[in-house]
């Protein structure tokens, strides 16, 4: 059986894999440390400009992120 993934916890999981704080993260990406905290904890989903920039960001694809393949 499959199991999913939640998009925030896959943000999250990233995050840590660098060593970032929350904070970290939303410096990188022009955000603010609530806006991540909402992504992390599945509240709220970044739009598509964001998504692509957080891809590139962590070099995974984005069918990575939305838990469509385990390939990063």
């Amino acid at each position: 059986m499959v199991r999913e993934v939640s998009f925030g916890a896959k943000l999250r999981t990233l995050r840590e894999e660098q060593g970032l704080y929350q904070k970290d993260l939303a410096l990188k990406l022009d955000l603010t440390q609530k806006t991540i905290s909402n992504y992390e904890n599945n509240e709220r989903f970044p739009d598509q400009k964001t998504l692509s920039r957080i891809a590139d960001l962590f070099n995974v694809s984005i069918d990575f992120l939305l838990d469509r393949t385990e390939i990063r």
